[in-house]
């Protein structure tokens, strides 16, 4: 049996953008709300570095990669247009990949 399908992403802040960044991408905020939607979702997690300033990671774990895939269907116009209305709150993003957690 195969574990849990999650995603992370890398985001740069400005400081006077983090308390609204971390409203939109924390585990109650405006990403996780539009996740919730789908029952293949369990959670996010936002990390913030201890050691570089304004620097994020987020990981949001999901049933299994289908569950995901069915969301990203499901709800892309609410997707891209959250996506657009939260570009402004950072200075850059990457992808750090898709996982399959181990063990459990």
């Amino acid at each position: 049996m195969s574990g849990h399908y999650a995603y992370a992403w890398e985001f740069h802040v400005a400081p006077e953008l983090q308390a609204e960044f971390e409203q939109h991408y924390g585990p109650d905020g405006t990403w996780a709300r539009l996740f919730r939607r789908s029952p293949g979702y369990i959670e996010t997690l936002l990390l913030r570095d201890r050691s570089t300033a304004g620097r994020y990671v987020t990981v949001d774990r999901w049933r299994d990669e289908g569950a995901y895939l069915a969301f990203r269907s499901a709800f892309l116009r609410e997707y891209e247009q959250l996506d657009r209305q939260c570009e402004r709150l950072t200075t850059s993003e990457q992808s750090l990949g898709a996982f399959d957690e181990c063990g459990g």
